[in-house]
């Protein structure tokens, strides 16, 4: 494996825009610490260690109230970091895991019981070896009652995916909107395609995220946000926002998650718009029980 490397900003900023009292951070991760949770073998990064200590320090410092943690990829299936950090957040925060298919219903219980509310599925060739379809849909099928499936793709495969994606039973939660390029405005065919998919079925929720991958402009990232916000307004019952601290493969581009969170009044410009993506949309998926 290679050198290990650090993937967040040293000394974010404090954003200007205040989330709401609950406000959810619902898409982030932990690395290790590697001591006690090793990285997977088969891995394609190594990261420094950013454990709960680190997640938790950066909520507070961004004004938010719960995290949504999200397996990382370099833990492969082992969901022991994740959880170990969800027991140690007084109850302020929940998981998304990431499975073998295999993997047996009183295991799935106990990733419930854990805190998990989410399984995981990896399309990013960069980051997986492979995707086997009808394994994930198997697993589809067998989750825990209020579980839904979170869908990491690119937008090069949307198409390819429509069938499989129209196959899982259960809600799906596509991580940073199926990488659209955004350079191509809240028009472009990207976007059309991605409207298109939202509209097959009325549950499919999106997360409006991830400006710094996106956006090849850099921050303030603007093309990110004329991009988006038509997005959030006409799906606003259906979004969730994260800052995805900290930053799997950003090594080259440190974000400054201050101003990641002073994206979110440019995407969701009204107190109401706001309400929805921090706090009752990730309520309805993460906090239902």
């Amino acid at each position: 494996m290679s050198n290990r490397i650090t993937s967040w900003h040293s000394s974010p900023s404090k954003p200007k825009f205040t989330p709401p009292p609950g406000a959810v951070d619902a898409h982030c991760h932990v690395f290790g610490p590697e001591a006690d949770f090793p990285f997977s073998p088969k891995a394609k990064y190594h990261p420094e260690d950013a454990g709960p200590d680190k997640l938790f320090a950066l909520r507070d410092h961004l004004g938010f109230s719960r995290n949504v943690i999200v397996q990382a990829s370099c833990h492969g299936t082992d969901n022991a970091a994740t959880l170990d950090a969800i027991a140690k957040s007084e109850g302020k925060a929940r998981g998304v895991a990431v499975v073998d298919p295999d993997i047996s219903d009183a295991e799935l219980q106990a990733l419930h019981e854990g805190g998990m509310r989410g399984v995981r599925f990896n399309f990013l060739k960069r980051l997986v070896d492979n995707a086997p379809k009808d394994k994930f849909l198997e697993v589809a099928g067998r989750l825990p009652k209020g579980w839904h499936v979170v869908i990491y793709f690119e937008a090069d495969i949307l198409e390819e995916l429509l069938p499989f994606l129209a196959a899982i039973p259960v809600p799906v939660v596509v991580d940073h909107m199926g990488r659209p390029d955004v350079t191509q405005g809240p028009d472009g065919a990207d976007m059309k395609a991605f409207r298109a998919l939202l509209e097959s079925r009325d549950d499919v929720w999106f997360k409006p995220t991830c400006p710094d991958r996106l956006d090849p402009s850099g921050d303030p990232w603007n093309q990110f946000a004329e991009a988006v916000a038509p997005l959030v307004a006409d799906y606003s019952d259906r979004c969730i926002w994260g800052t995805d601290w900290p930053h799997p493969n950003q090594q080259n581009v440190l974000p400054d998650d201050g101003h990641l969170v002073d994206m979110i009044p440019r995407i969701a410009p009204t107190a109401e718009l706001q309400q929805k993506l921090l706090v009752t949309n990730p309520d309805r998926l993460y906090w239902a029980d």
